[in-house]
């Protein structure tokens, strides 16, 4: 059903540009307009003051869903805003039937604040398998597309996200420290040590991206909500990179993962992220080699 849709049948086109297209005009009439633009009843905290919601975070996110559902029937869908308002909605995602695991506006902070780098992400699975994904930031003028064994794309041209110089400092991005349990915290304090430039995360969908294109060397999260993560990873394994949680097995969109985990753009780069949140785990120095 899935690879009919993405990859078409003798006569038909697939449907990947078409999901483009769905992508770019929920971007273009909800999100767009708002941008810059956005009145104080339209900004929301969910769970505190850096958990924010807008106006184009929920119409972006109905506007995708009466879209997509129309594409692909038979498919369901997974966004931030529905599970936040009935978290049973997550449980699709291990369900039977193709989800699209939806985040309207990654980024919703640098959004409020008119910065550029947030996007909208889009991801289709089935049975806990990421097929194809979508990240697309509109001020940038960015769109990576990513499928399940044909690579990745950025503006149509193909990425690889190649390995860092020999030598060369590890650029990280990571969760903030202030945001995690403490046995997290311990974890992603061990990215701070020779031979790794940790700082703390934007957009997680354009980090993803810039480990993909070969910008940035990883990332390294503490939470695992599947529309922040499902699109990003995609793109960066079929850009050649690799991915990895703490216990050394890869990361699972239905959840249970041992955190954090890590995204890299070679095995080797993500062998050392992970030493080093082990290390800081244990509580001692982190290896730098």
């Amino acid at each position: 059903m899935i690879d009919d849709f993405l990859y078409g049948t003798a006569g038909h086109a697939g449907a990947t540009a078409e999901v483009e297209a769905v992508v770019r005009a929920a971007a273009a009439a909800e999100i767009m307009p708002r941008y810059r633009q956005l009145a104080a009843h339209e900004i929301v905290e969910k769970s505190g003051p850096h958990d924010l919601v807008t106006a184009a975070d929920r119409l972006a996110e109905e506007h995708l869903t009466a879209a997509l559902t129309r594409l692909l029937p038979g498919s369901v869908v997974v966004g931030e805003e529905a599970v936040h308002a009935d978290p049973a909605v997550y449980d699709a995602l291990a369900g039977d039937a193709p989800v699209w695991i939806v985040d309207p506006v990654d980024g919703t902070r640098q959004f409020v604040h008119g910065q550029p780098g947030f996007c909208t992400l889009v991801a289709l699975a089935r049975h806990g398998e990421v097929y194809a994904s979508w990240t697309y930031a509109p001020v940038l003028d960015e769109m990576a597309v990513a499928v399940r064994g044909r690579g990745a794309t950025l503006n149509g041209t193909t990425v690889r996200s190649g390995s860092p110089a020999p030598g060369a400092v590890l650029k990280v991005a990571m969760s903030h420290p202030d945001y995690t349990t403490d046995a997290q915290k311990r974890a992603l304090l061990g990215l701070r040590t020779e031979g790794i430039d940790a700082r703390a995360c934007g957009s997680a969908g354009l980090e993803y991206l810039a480990v993909a294109c070969g910008a940035q060397d990883a990332v390294a999260f503490n939470w695992e909500l599947a529309w922040d993560h499902a699109a990003g990873l995609l793109l960066v394994t079929e850009a050649g990179g690799t991915q990895s949680t703490l216990s050394g097995v890869p990361y699972r969109i239905t959840g249970g993962n041992d955190l954090p985990f890590t995204a890299a753009r070679d095995e080797a780069t993500a062998g050392r992220i992970l030493r080093a949140l082990r290390t800081g785990l244990e509580g001692s120095a982190p290896d730098a080699g």
